[in-house]
């Protein structure tokens, strides 16, 4: 396929077959490296009915189901499609940073004693089952009133709210729209990890790159001690996600959308099948929201009982992965009400967006990128031409290189663990194998992958922190 760099960081495909070009924002180094699939799956999201501007991969671009992960598509209100495959199967994957008044120093001593209680605490692996038990009518609420529901319950704090994406619950939610087999298995796992390359990662504040929004961010030195969430909706998102991909395919060819793959299944935005998706997708966001919320109300808890004191540790932010919502956008000098697909990518606005939480309104909007278990994860903020370019959004983490089935053939696990202990990175697994599929060597370089976005400008780094204790299901 034909790229042209048409700016630094920046590779442009274009033909007469697509509506919009195919954008991806790389480093030469990263671009080539890219596999031929995450093109191909980005050129037939650049075929579908009324997509605006270009269809755009981020440099941890992968390949998916239906769009590749890493990818965000715009679809103008009045034309536009919504597509199950631009979400995913794990709705509302996403990232908590929470910072704490702890140095690494003052931690080292107690790791392996947090890391096992932290396990023990958090539920994590295939299946894991919460200890809150939910009947269906609450598992209702938190899909409408997302990590409110948790704050409710006493499993948070009310400020959370405000430092969460969509303030912990988007609006338009409806368990209506949600099957019963996808509530079976969602009102057992609230409060639990899953698995794959979902964690929970104690880290240590390694480097600092713009000291005024890491402070107004909470990260105030280097050595300082934080922690980050990364999970998302579970078996209930799962499941929503498989009964709406049956749903859109017979709606594509009601409406008359010409498929160029099947797995983009799409209707209308002005659809029942649409309104439908929405009602029951945004159920799993919120749930995932709510998710987080909780981990978060236990990882204080076991912080408070392994250091046998009240430790401070406030919430940075708590962003999404896998969405599709409707944004307000400038296009061609016009303020345009847009449906965002960011699959495998991140909000990521500037300063002066309503959206963001009043204290961080002069420096812009935190943006989460986990790394792997083995390295760097990085705090970021939004941009200007972040929001001019790709309706401020930016990459969402390191990004597969290698698929799990080789991961686990080409890795012990075993191995890793020490490999990882021996560098002052104490793992904790359900099983050697969930290690050997999360290899380090199974992803890009995270730090290539940062370079990439500040390369073309559409975020900027504030902090890297390095894992020191790894929780993984």
């Amino acid at each position: 396929m034909d790229f042209k760099q048409i700016k630094k960081g920046v590779w442009e495909h274009q033909s007469s077959e697509l509506n919009v070009p195919v954008r991806v924002y790389a480093t030469e180094k990263v671009f080539r490296a890219m596999e031929e699939g995450v093109f191909r799956q980005a050129s037939n999201v650049a075929k579908l009915p009324g997509i605006e501007k270009a269809a755009m991969v981020m440099p941890d671009g992968h390949y998916g189901y239906g769009f590749p992960i890493g990818g965000v598509a715009a679809f103008g209100s009045d034309k536009g499609v919504v597509s199950p495959g631009g979400v995913g199967y794990d709705i509302n994957c996403g990232v908590r940073l929470l910072t704490t008044d702890l140095s690494e120093s003052e931690l080292r001593p107690r790791l392996r004693q947090l890391v096992d209680s932290l396990f023990n605490t958090v539920p994590s692996g295939v299946g894991s089952k919460s200890s809150l038990r939910l009947s269906i009518s609450e598992l209702d609420k938190v899909a409408v009133s997302g990590a409110g529901w948790a704050i409710d319950k006493g499993l948070g704090l009310e400020e959370d709210l405000k430092h969460t994406e969509e303030n912990g619950a988007i609006e338009g939610a409806s368990p209506a729209k949600v099957s019963d087999r996808a509530k079976s298995r969602g009102k057992n796992q609230l409060g639990t990890l899953g698995a794959g390359n979902h964690f929970l990662e104690v880290q240590a504040v390694d480097k600092i790159f713009d000291p005024q929004a890491a402070h107004k961010f909470g990260v105030v030195e280097e050595g300082q001690v934080t922690v980050m969430i990364h999970c998302g909706s579970r078996g209930f998102g799962h499941q929503i996600a498989s009964d709406y991909i049956k749903t859109m395919l017979p709606a594509a060819r009601k409406y008359g959308i010409r498929l160029p793959d099947k797995e983009l299944a799409c209707s209308p935005l002005d659809s029942k099948e649409a309104r439908d998706y929405f009602g029951a997708m945004y159920s799993a966001v919120n749930f995932a929201f709510c998710n987080r919320q909780v981990i978060a109300h236990w990882v204080r808890q076991t912080f408070r009982r392994v250091f046998g004191r009240e430790i401070d540790m406030p919430l940075t932010y708590d962003v999404c992965h896998n969405i599709a919502k409707f944004e307000e956008h400038k296009l061609d000098g016009e303020k345009r009400n847009l449906c965002v697909h960011r699959k495998g990518a991140t909000r990521a606005f500037p300063a002066g967006r309503k959206e963001i939480p009043d204290v961080y309104l002069g420096v812009g909007q935190p943006v989460l990128i986990p790394g792997d278990m083995g390295t760097s994860s990085y705090l970021l903020v939004g941009t200007k031409k972040g929001l001019e370019e790709t309706f401020g959004s930016t990459c969402h983490g390191a990004g597969r290189i290698m698929s799990r089935r080789k991961a686990i053939k080409s890795f012990q696990g075993s191995e890793l663990k020490r490999e990882l202990e021996s560098r002052g990175i104490f793992v904790k697994a359900t099983h050697p194998k969930m290690l050997a599929e999360e290899a380090p060597k199974a992803y890009k370089d995270v730090d290539d992958v940062i370079k990439s976005v500040e390369l073309s400008g559409i975020s900027r780094a504030v902090a890297r922190m390095k894992p020191i204790g790894v929780v993984k299901g």
